[in-house]
């Protein structure tokens, strides 16, 4: 026998996965394989179970009644709103300030004498 029906083939592999796994793993892991396979039987029949009860549900009206199609419900598309940023403001300048003076200072002496003068006047 050649392939995978010799029997020494189907040793050879088992004692690798003997190997790899350990024994006190085996048992554990071949538990854990029938309740997912188990599972997922369940799951195949009860899949089977919903495209029957869809299928008796579709029902075919006789012959002697016309049949009516609804078209399906059409919807508008849904847009996302557009959101526009405030505008921004520049920050407000500080105002200019003559040369040689510093910002918070009194008027200078000579700007104080033409004021005096003028209120003499």
């Amino acid at each position: 026998m050649t392939g995978w029906e010799s029997p020494s083939h189907w040793l050879i592999i088992a004692l690798v996965v003997l190997v790899l796994f350990g024994y006190k793993k085996l048992p554990e892991m071949s538990r854990s394989l029938g309740r997912s396979l188990r599972i997922f039987k369940t799951e195949i029949k009860g899949m089977s179970q919903d495209d029957a009860a869809r299928d008796s549900a579709e029902t075919v009206p006789p012959a002697g009644q016309p049949q009516v199609v609804t078209p399906p419900a059409v919807t508008a598309p849904v847009v996302a709103p557009v959101v526009t940023p405030p505008p921004v403001t520049p920050p407000a300048a500080a105002p200019a300030t003559p040369a040689g003076t510093t910002p918070g200072a009194t008027a200078s002496p000579a700007a104080e004498e033409t004021s005096q003068q003028r209120t003499q006047a």
